[in-house]
Formats: C-alpha cells, structure tokens, sequence
C-alpha cells in the first residue's frame, strides 16, 4: 500500500514539474506587455520596450536570451530586470508583428515623415521675421510641430490641434522648465534685472556713466569701450551679454548709439570670446566631446592637445571680433544696421530706467562705487564660483600641469549655473546694502526696486521658456538628423569637409536656437566621419589631423554663427533683453553682419586651411577683405 502511494505521488511530482517547466517556457497574451515611443519619426531608431509581467515567467528568464520574432526575424534578447529593449527604424507606414511562443502581437505604426520636422521651427523664424513677433511666432512653431505629432497618432486633424494646443502647456513648456539649468538661467536673469534696478535708483549707474561719459566722447568711442568690455568679460556668454548691455545701455545711449547696435556688440562678443578662450564654461562640454572623438578613432593626443591645435581655425569667432572692430573705427554700417544707426543720431533714444528715476536721492547720490561693487561681487563672485565648483585637490598638487591648464581644468569641470546663481544673488544683497547703509532707500523702497527689476525681465522670460519648448519639439522630431542625413551623405572630398561641417553646423544652430547642442549632436558624428572619409582617400596621418582639427573648429564655430542668426537662440534673446532692444530688430539688424562674416571665414578660412595654407596667412587676407567689404558696402553713419 505504501508503495502504491509512493508511487502515485511520484508521478504526480513528475506530472507537475513537466507543466511547471511548459508554463515557465511558453508566453501567452497574459505574460507580456509591449510599449512603443509616444512620438516615431520615420528612418530613425525607435525603442520598443517588452515587459514580463508574469512573476513565474520572470523568475525562470531572469538573466536568460529569449528569442523573439520582429516581422518573422528571429533575434535572440537578454532579460534585464524585466525589461526587453528592441530597437527598430520604421521607413514607412506598416504593421510590426512581435512573436515569442504563443505570444503574438500586431500594431499599424505610422510614422512621422523626418522632413516634416524641419516645420516648426522654420515656421517660427519666418513668422518672427515677416510679423515682428516673436511670442507668436514661438507659439505657432511649437503648435505646429505638437499638431504633427498627434496627427501622426492616428487623430483627426482637428483632435490633434486642440491636443497640440494643450499640450504645448501641459507638456513641452513644463518640460522645459522643470530643468535645472533653464531654472537657474532664469532665476540668473531675474537677480540681474533686480540689481540694475536698484543700482539705477540708488544712483550708482549714474556715477557710472559719468565716468564712462569722460572717456566715451562719441559713438565710436562708446562702442569701442562697449567692444572692449565684452573681450573683457570672457568666462561666461550668460554672464557677458548681461553685465555688458545693462551696464553700457545708458552709456550707449547718451552717445545716441542705437539698442540694434549695442546688442550686436553685445551679442558678438560673447559667444566667439567664450569660444576662444582657454578658461570658459565652454571649454568643459566640449573637451568632453573631443575626448570621446578621439577615444573612438584611436588618436595618441589628449582633448586639451585637439582643443589648442584647433584654435588656429576658429575663423568665425576670430574674424567677428575683428569686424566688429573695423566697423567702429571706420564708423561705417550697412543693411538695417546703418538705418537703425542713422535714425539714432537724428532721435534722441533715452529710455532707460535711470529716466523713472531721476529724482533728487540720485541727482545727489551719483556715486559710481554703489553700482561698481555689485557689478564687480558679480564678475568675482563666478570665477571664484566656477573655481570652488570645478576644484580638484589631485590636479592642483600636480606639479606636472601648468599653472593656466588647471585653471581651465576646474573651470571646464565647474557648474556654471551654480556660479552665476551664488554670484548674482550676492550683487543683489550687496545692492541692497549699499543703499539702505547710505539711506538712499528704505527697506520696503529696496524691495519693491527688487521686485520691479524682477517684471523687467518677463517677457525676455517668456520668450526663452518657449524657445526652449521649440528646442524640445526639434529634439523629439529629430530635426537635426534630418539636416544631417541631408548632407552627411553626400560623396565629399576631405578638403571640403570642413566648409560642409561649418555650414552643417550653423543649419542645426539656426534651426535648435542651441550652439551647445549643436555640439552635442555633432561632434560623436562627425569627429570619427572624417578621420575615416580622410583614411579612406588615402590621408596620411599628418593630413589626416589637419583635416581634423579644422572639422573641431568647424563644429563650434558654424554653431556660433547659427546661434547668432536664430531668433530662437537663448544667447540672442539675452542680448536683446539686456540692450533693451526690439529682439526681432535685433536679429534682423545682426544678420547680414553675421552672414558676412560667415562667408569671408569660408572662402578666406575653411576652405583654404583644408589644403594647407597656414592661418598665419589666412587672417591677414580675410581682415583685409572684411576691411574692403566695410570700405566699399559700408556707409558713414554721420
């Protein structure tokens, strides 16, 4: 009997383990759940994610290949967690099929077509541009590409527009708020606007403009300190386009220089300077993309090494300084430029804040230290911030680095946001107590200065907030793997590879509103591009790293020359915020400028150092052809 029972319970055993082992290896309806991407562009790679939802099957696969079949191609995935990633590229509309045992599961994808992602923010340069609006003008580029991306859900057109509405709050505008560095740009500019407030009413901008004013006799003079001011301050474009335009406005302005000129300058020395200094809050973000470059091509050299060996080629930057310069001295303009200039000698464009406030407490408080100390807590305040923040006890103490290399290493590694926030926060209390200390104000009068300065900055705020929003429908649209596709394709020689990353460059520039994404797209695809188009037209190396220098070079400056012709480039509406000036004036003012620096950096830079001709010749014959191009285009102002 015992036997008999024994027996039983053994073939029930066996019979159990046998559907125990079946259940773990086949999957039904019940076991799996699939999620593709909200938003699929068509020809780039999308992710879809399978989750095990049955604990039993997760158990058995954890850590084990499951072999799925994608349209009846079989591929073998590892189980993380309980997560399967597969990456797919849809070219057109169809169905996908997913199968793994019994499991089966079919879905109609339809994808957005690439080139329809260029829309939103062509729409939105050309309506700022025509219509002088540049809120409208965001707004539409953004309701544009929100609308495509729902129509492409397999909405009516009609749903699609009002969840393109709505999403454009609910979605992109908190997302691109609820990042820490817009955050920080933002409350940045905000402490900015407060202290010139309160350096306005205290008096203090006023004794600075009348010091300014002893040396500053004429517009040339007063652009020229402008100019200098902006080479000055070349740690940060942030910080630069901020300090710079607020602090030269009233001076600009008494010597009847127009807001569009001030902001050009503004605008065109902070970035090129920020691109070609050696200690920057650039140098890190791009250092850490050269290095990835070259880890991946296998050069002997060291990020720093590629960095220095490419600043001989930076025409952009090199060449917009410079033309700058030659502008002023010659007192010359053309386009929009000259009659913005022109209107501004003839009317006087005294508008600034120190109007509202010219009251006796300034009259007879117009010391030049109230404003000085704050601007200079804010200027000292963030190298001693990007300092603290980057510091490295390990590199300090290696007697084998340079003096300057550390100093652009802890700056390169330092948190710039935090630097700017700590500095400007500490001008603002500084404001403060230079003024109540000196009972030029109050308290409650500081306060309410404070937040005045804070309303000053809104619709600059506004602005930024919504051309970050546009920035992420161009990232989720892959806008910029559209016009890369475009071009990265094309059968290029290697000696005109460089003009085609520059002119690149400034496309996705232009189009994102960014020149350090711009970067960050870029440089992981074309750095390791052209060392293998120069290998394969059989390069030796010293040609091959010539040629790769240059494309470095490339990159960063065709995204300062697109930066500066955006309208929806953060750097640009800055600048317009702290000159005070009409932004789409100012973008329409700053264009042919910038387009004719681009071209004389092509024809007299890119294309000539790609077959060898040294720089040391190169920036002779460009500055003469920027001075013949004033000479002879230009006009005299006065």
């Amino acid at each position: 009997m015992n036997k008999f029972i024994l027996f039983i319970l053994l073939i029930f055993t066996i019979n159990s383990q046998a559907e125990n082992s079946n259940y773990n290896k086949t999957f039904s309806k019940d076991d799996i759940k699939i999620e593709f991407q909200k938003i699929i562009v068509q020809d780039v790679e999308t992710n879809i994610k399978i989750t095990i939802v049955n604990p039993k099957k997760l158990a058995y696969y954890q850590n084990k290949e499951i072999e799925i079949f994608v349209n009846d191609k079989p591929n073998k995935y590892q189980l993380t967690d309980n997560q399967i990633n597969i990456k797919h590229k849809f070219h057109s509309k169809e169905e996908i099929h997913i199968r793994a045992d019994n499991f089966t599961y079919s879905k109609q994808i339809n994808p957005i077509p690439l080139w329809l992602s260029i829309l939103p923010p062509l729409i939105a340069i050309l309506i700022a541009l025509l219509f002088k609006e540049v809120i409208t003008a965001l707004f539409l580029g953004i309701l544009v590409g929100t609308t495509t991306i729902y129509f492409y859900q397999d909405v009516s057109v009609i749903a699609a527009l009002f969840k393109g509405i709505f999403s454009i709050v609910d979605t992109y505008v908190i997302k691109s708020m609820n990042d820490k560095g817009h955050l920080s740009i933002i409350v940045f500019s905000m402490l900015i606007g407060a202290t010139v407030n309160i350096i306005t009413r205290n008096g203090g901008m006023n004794g600075i403009v009348n010091i300014l004013l002893k040396y500053a006799r004429s517009a040339r003079s007063g652009q020229l300190i402008t100019w200098f001011l902006g080479l000055l301050i070349f740690f940060d474009d942030y910080a630069n386009t901020l300090i710079v335009g607020n602090t030269m406005r009233p001076v600009t302005d008494r010597m009847k220089i127009s807001r569009e000129k001030l902001s050009y300058i503004v605008d065109s020395t902070a970035a090129p300077v920020a691109a070609l200094a050696l200690v920057t809050t650039w140098i890190g973000i791009e250092l850490s993309y050269i290095q990835d470059g070259i880890s991946t091509i296998g050069i002997n050299d060291s990020a720093y090494g590629v960095f220095i060996s490419s600043l001989n080629t930076r025409f952009y930057p090199i060449y917009t300084i410079i033309f700058m310069f030659i502008l002023i001295v010659m007192k010359r303009d053309y386009g929009p430029m000259l009659k913005a200039e022109r209107k501004a000698r003839k009317i006087s464009v005294i508008k600034t804040a120190e109007q509202n406030y010219n009251n006796k407490n300034i009259k007879n408080n117009s010391k030049w230290f109230n404003a000085a100390i704050p601007v200079l807590i804010i200027i000292i305040g963030t190298l001693i911030g990007l300092l603290y923040t980057g510091w490295d006890s390990d590199i300090w103490n290696n007697e084998n680095i340079k003096f300057s290399s550390k100093l652009s290493t802890f700056i390169g590694h330092s948190n710039s946001y935090l630097a700017l926030l700590w500095a400007s926060l500490s001008g603002v209390i500084a404001a403060i107590a230079l003024t109540i200390g000196q009972k030029i104000l109050n308290l409650r009068e500081c306060v309410d200065s404070l937040i005045s300065g804070f309303k000053t900055m809104f619709n600059a705020i506004l602005i930024l907030i919504l051309a970050w929003a546009l920035a992420l429908i161009t990232q989720d649209l892959h806008t910029a793997d559209f016009i890369t596709q475009s071009l990265i394709y094309i059968k290029i020689s290697p000696y005109f590879l460089p003009t085609m990353t520059f002119v690149l460059s400034a496309l996705i520039s232009f189009s994102t509103g960014s020149s350090w994404g711009t970067m960050a797209i870029l440089y992981p695809l074309i750095l390791p591009a052209s060392w293998l188009i120069c290998k394969n037209f059989g390069f030796n190396y010293d040609e091959s790293i010539a040629i790769f220098y240059n494309v470095v070079s490339s990159i960063l400056a065709g995204s300062v020359l697109g930066d500066h012709c955006s309208p929806i480039s953060d750097t640009t509406i800055l600048s317009s915020l702290a000159s005070s000036c009409n932004h789409i004036e100012h973008v329409r003012t700053q264009l042919p400028y910038a387009l004719t620096v681009g071209a004389v950096s092509i024809v007299f830079g890119t294309i000539p150092s790609a077959y060898g001709i040294p720089s040391l010749i190169l920036f002779p014959i460009g500055i003469f052809a920027l001075y013949l191009i004033v000479k002879f285009v230009g006009k005299k102002v006065e």
